[in-house]
């Protein structure tokens, strides 16, 4: 996996330290760094363990799914080409509850720390925000910061003074008119599959999905992480 580096502060932007120990995620030229996937998941399981506790372990069967996603936010366009991952888009990660979605974004942007990722936000908090506030929390969610909306659809309805409003739906519309314009990206994580995100939020926000984001799903049956 190859990613242009920009970062000229930090002379070593390929080693990561966790928990005392040095872990070269792979070679850099002082332009580029050349990824080794084993190396990165090294590392990625020791930042996990600091994480998410000692019990953490990266599964056999989650590790196409951190290739994907770590090739995406390396930037290495020749193998997201090869897994259909357009570069200009978002990742909406799918899969059952309990199958380590939230776990996953959360770790794996810790692999690029010289670069600006995504802030994870619960998609339940904005709705409770919005019925506090109003219409100021869509707006709010319609900057030009990159964000990343977890656990979308299990957010309740939102209202505000006696009105309704599909609180999610409306930030998606306007994340998709941001991202018209300025290509910044949105990311989100939910258990629901297309046809689900369709009957909660319409065919005018499915449509709109499918021209923001790569859709990358944990298989159906993986099992409850959290058991």
């Amino acid at each position: 996996m190859e990613n242009p580096c920009d970062n000229t502060t930090n002379p070593r932007p390929h080693i990561l330290v966790e928990g005392g120990t040095e872990f070269c995620l792979g070679k850099f030229d002082g332009k580029r760094i050349d990824y080794d996937f084993y190396k990165v998941l090294a590392y990625l399981n020791a930042k996990g363990k600091s994480l998410f506790g000692e019990k953490f372990e990266i599964k056999k069967e989650d590790k196409l799914t951190f290739l994907k996603l770590s090739s995406y936010l390396v930037q290495d366009s020749e193998s997201c080409k090869k897994m259909q991952i357009d570069l200009k888009k978002g990742i909406l990660l799918t899969g059952p509850v309990g199958c380590g979605k939230t776990s996953m974004m959360r770790l794996v942007r810790h692999i690029v720390p010289h670069k600006k990722t995504y802030e994870i936000i619960p998609a339940r908090n904005i709705t409770f925000a919005f019925n506090h506030i109003g219409y100021k929390i869509i707006e709010d969610y319609g900057n030009g910061r990159c964000y990343c909306f977890d656990d979308l659809g299990v957010e309740p309805r939102g209202r505000y003074f006696g009105d309704d409003c599909n609180v999610m739906g409306e930030i998606l519309v306007s994340r998709h008119d941001l991202f018209q314009k300025t290509k910044i990206l949105t990311h989100i994580t939910t258990n629901l599959n297309a046809e689900e995100l369709e009957d909660r939020y319409g065919s005018r926000v499915r449509s709109r999905m499918r021209q923001m984001f790569n859709l990358i799903s944990f298989d159906r049956y993986t099992k409850d992480k959290r058991i």
